[in-house]
């Protein structure tokens, strides 16, 4: 028998072991109300998922875990992103507990100290800013007068292109797609929470950013930029990919502009034949396994990846394919 391929990958996410995984499946793909019984029961397992338990696991008492919160992976800065997008619910103390180191070290006189101006411009990392923004928006602390700072500092940094970066030479005069990914992503959730219409204008004009470029291309040559752009990963992190790219373009009303035409297309044509995707590249290790970049989640290395696959979905469904 023959089953469609949205059809067949949709039942596989509802049938995760992941209530987060079902929770957006049911509410992104399927657009079943808030209401339904189905949503509420996947809502409010979401704290005991398998993977929101491994984030959380190890906290200490002072809300970190044991390590700088920018730790590459198991940092609170990083934990946090992941938990976010999962669902986890505001007001959790030990979420709560985890946000409170990540503004203390993004507040704090050692990071302030490093952001400099070179030629009119902030060398920044503003990955950093971008990330935390989102999450604490997301998580109803927006107006946190650190959270604000955080938001204006964004659009006082924007470069003139759009987008962000952290190089110090003095010839650098264009934006990275790693610095300018995340801040577009903070300042769309920050006007979502608060309604900042110059955070929206920023969101904007980042967005911009990544459309000249067709998502992947240089718009001076339209070769493509780095060829594992068009691989698809999770977590990101602090990269990019085409899908991480039209995820968060999308939450700016832009998957029905023709520049992401062929971004869509690729990401479709990555699909395997049972409708589901996977990775290609890893920027994590897995748990228990010795050495640098080390996660606390295992997300899947080998076969169809429920993230990436949520993920592919959810941008295909809102571009209208």
């Amino acid at each position: 028998i023959y089953v469609e391929p949205n059809e067949s990958a949709i039942k596989w996410l509802l049938n995760s072991a992941d209530p987060s995984v079902r929770y957006f499946t049911l509410v992104d793909l399927l657009g079943a109300p808030d209401d339904s019984l189905e949503v509420q029961g996947a809502r409010r397992n979401i704290p005991k998922g398998p993977r929101v338990q491994a984030l959380l696991k190890g906290q200490w008492q002072d809300g970190s875990f044991g390590v700088s919160p920018y730790s590459k992976w198991s940092g609170a800065h990083w934990r946090l992103v992941s938990l976010v997008e999962l669902g986890v619910p505001h007001g959790d103390p030990r979420v709560q507990a985890a946000i409170e180191t990540v503004l203390q070290w993004l507040t704090g006189d050692k990071h302030q100290r490093e952001i400099m101006t070179i030629n009119g411009l902030a060398r920044v990392h503003a990955s950093q800013e971008g990330n935390a923004l989102a999450v604490c928006s997301r998580l109803k602390l927006a107006n946190d007068e650190r959270v604000k700072l955080l938001a204006h500092a964004l659009v006082e940094w924007q470069w003139p292109d759009g987008g962000w970066n952290c190089d110090k030479r003095e010839e650098a005069h264009r934006s990275s797609f790693y610095e300018s990914l995340t801040p577009l992503w903070g300042l769309i959730e920050y006007h979502r929470a608060t309604g900042d219409a110059v955070c929206l204008e920023t969101a904007e004009r980042a967005a911009e950013f990544f459309l000249r470029h067709r998502m992947f291309r240089s718009e001076y040559t339209g070769a493509v930029i780095r060829k594992e752009w068009l691989n698809l990963h999770y977590p990101l992190y602090w990269h990019y990919d085409i899908l991480q790219g039209l995820r968060i373009v999308g939450m700016v009303g832009k998957l029905k502009d023709p520049r992401v035409e062929e971004a869509l297309t690729i990401v479709e044509q990555k699909r395997l034949p049972d409708g589901r995707w996977r990775p290609v590249g890893y920027y994590w290790n897995p748990p228990g396994k010795k050495g640098m970049l080390q996660e606390v989640v295992d997300w899947g290395r080998n076969g169809p990846n429920e993230m990436i696959t949520l993920s592919a979905l959810r941008v295909l469904n809102q571009a209208g394919r």
